[in-house]
């Protein structure tokens, strides 16, 4: 009877969590479309690379530490040791603080070098200082947040999170625009400067948020404060023992985000290295399957001829501006692809504590009933996402840049990236799993080996004239495709009781192929009758997908995909599946 009270506080906090996690995703899915229809494909790809740089730093700084303090103030709120629990705060939080400095002076002070020689892009540089203060307040929320959650305390965070999407989303977008209806010239400086705009917003929610998170903190410690009479340990090892718990999951984090810094950089320099050699005089190379050889050209073209018009005075750089285009219609694509992936957040939340009570007690039966409904449910929710990117990409870009991108350069790119959805959620899924299971470290390795993979296939593909930017996306499928295999094999060989792959995926599997092919026909259909106009084609990529999710909840429920294991792991699923007949 104990233990029923903690399980119900638990998947509230993680309910709450999973709930603020959904609503700030769709805050900043809205941020993003009007975003990819207001700049161009050039700053696009420099606001992009900021954030790939910003994620990279951000990741180092707080990924293991905010687990590791909650764990701990957890810890010493059971022990009574509430002269522990403020000394590991005031600890972690000088930590903090520490290399929140540090990665503000990276991205400020030193902006320049990382946007020229990190990113291979000096005119990013902007929207790299744009982002260097959120950075430093980032790292002082992590210690705020981690603290609240160590009280099972989810409200702090949720707000916090909300109060960022919020600003970033009105004061960036209202920046950005404002900036692109200025006078300053010359265009293509105007045009560089409203990508920083954009991410000013993001720096100014990032004050805001760590304003309210100390507020919050200490409102709730006057009110908190208890005496106590345990001595604490020294500061030394406190941090010890929070950079022990840290190191691990801050490596498995940051490694695809270093991966990722590197292969956006590279990206951009073999695009530049093939359209230098068109410069040159390459010709004669041929279409390929996707046609991007003579678009490649006419994109080339365009700007040596806007150079000759303008003069030198334009700032325009027709090699980099070219590859710019390229990289930046590929990133447009990156904000749609990225939503199945965020939905898996809150999903792990909710899901991975139950397995990790079945292991603690021994309870095999429990935690393979568990592992399989954590791969089910993420297999429900991506497999239809990646079918349907993959069967309506060009449609769905059109629609949401509201034709402020070449859609059938971007069309296929969603198409491919949307198979590559499908694998990031199961890798996901199964590194979790692992993670519950005590497996720490093979994760991170599953993940150099595709990163490795990822980087060398798109520095092969991406310099290749008759595949360039196609090949980025091939790499991030080949990549996430290695390390989910990879990671279902482990799980399979290391985990007692694994789960039935043919259980998990079968279904699944099939009620997704099928929803697909009905999201394509749909809109072939839809769009015969539908045609001359934009509003007219957007209506008809929405009927297709509203029909496509209607005719995929009819094939869940009619296959039985759903078991009423899978339903009381969430908040309320008991009654779900009343609601749903599911015995």
């Amino acid at each position: 009877m104990s233990s029923q009270p903690r399980k119900n506080t638990f998947y509230g906090a993680a309910a709450l969590l999973a709930a603020t996690t959904i609503l700030v995703k769709v805050i900043g899915f809205i941020y993003k479309v009007p975003l990819m229809a207001v700049l161009s494909d050039e700053a696009f790809a420099d606001f992009n690379q900021a954030y790939t740089i910003y994620s990279l730093f951000l990741t180092l700084s707080t990924a293991g530490l905010p687990v590791a303090l909650s764990k701990t103030v957890s810890e010493c709120k059971t022990l009574g040791r509430e002269n522990q629990k403020h000394q590991v705060f005031r600890v972690a939080f000088c930590a903090f603080l520490f290399m929140g400095i540090v990665s503000f002076l990276c991205l400020s002070v030193f902006g320049q070098f990382v946007a020229t020689y990190l990113l291979r892009n000096e005119k990013a540089v902007y929207a790299v200082m744009a982002l260097s203060p959120s950075v430093l307040c980032a790292c002082c929320c992590s210690a705020f947040r981690g603290y609240a959650q160590g009280h099972m305390n989810m409200v702090p965070t949720g707000i916090s999170q909300v109060i960022e999407a919020l600003s970033k989303m009105l004061l960036g977008l209202a920046l950005a625009m404002l900036i692109l209806r200025s006078s300053i010239e010359p265009a293509e400086l105007r045009d560089r400067l409203s990508a920083a705009g954009a991410l000013v917003g993001v720096s100014i929610g990032s004050i805001m948020s760590v304003v309210y998170l100390a507020w919050n903190h200490l409102r709730t410690q006057r009110r908190r404060r208890a005496r106590a009479n345990d001595r604490p340990d020294s500061d030394g090892e406190i941090l010890s023992h929070l950079l022990k718990l840290a190191i691990p999951i801050t490596l498995s984090s940051c490694t695809l985000s270093i991966v990722n810094t590197i292969d956006a950089g590279m990206v951009l320099e073999q695009l530049q290295t093939v359209f230098t050699a068109m410069e040159e005089g390459l010709t004669g190379i041929g279409n390929s399957v996707l046609d991007i050889f003579p678009k490649a050209e006419g994109i080339l073209q365009a700007n040596l001829t806007a150079l000759a018009q303008q003069g030198a005075a334009s700032g325009i750089d027709p090699v980099l501006d070219s590859a710019r285009s390229l990289h930046g219609a590929y990133q447009k694509t990156m904000s749609i692809y990225n939503l199945p992936f965020s939905l898996m957040v809150p999903l792990t939340a909710c899901i991975v504590p139950g397995l990790s009570a079945c292991i603690a007690r021994r309870d095999r039966i429990g935690a393979q009933r568990t592992t399989e409904s954590a791969m089910r449910i993420s297999a429900l929710i991506a497999l239809p996402c990646g079918f349907g990117l993959f069967a309506l990409g060009e449609p769905i870009i059109r629609m949401l840049s509201f034709g402020n991108v070449d859609a059938e350069l971007a069309g296929p790119l969603l198409s491919i990236l949307g198979i590559a959805s499908i694998f990031v959620c199961i890798q996901v899924v199964a590194s979790s799993i692992l993670q519950a299971n005590g497996i720490v470290n093979l994760p991170i390795v599953t993940m150099a080996i595709g990163g490795i993979v990822k980087i060398l296939m798109s520095y092969t593909l991406v310099g290749n004239p008759k595949i360039m930017i196609f090949g980025a996306p091939i790499g991030t499928t080949t990549c996430f495709a290695i390390v989910s295999i990879l990671n279902l094999g482990i799980i399979k060989r290391m985990v007692p009781r694994p789960p039935r792959y043919g259980v998990v995926f079968g279904k699944p599997l099939t009620a997704s192929v099928i929803m697909g092919g009905a999201a394509w026909a749909a809109h072939g259909l839809l769009s015969m009758g539908l045609k001359g106009s934009f509003l007219l084609d957007s209506i008809a990529t929405a009927g297709a997908i509203l029909i496509a999710v209607a005719i995929y909840a009819v094939l869940v429920v009619a296959l039985r995909v759903l078991s009423r294991e899978d339903l009381e792991l969430m908040p309320k699923g008991d009654k779900i599946a009343e609601i749903l007949h599911i015995h």
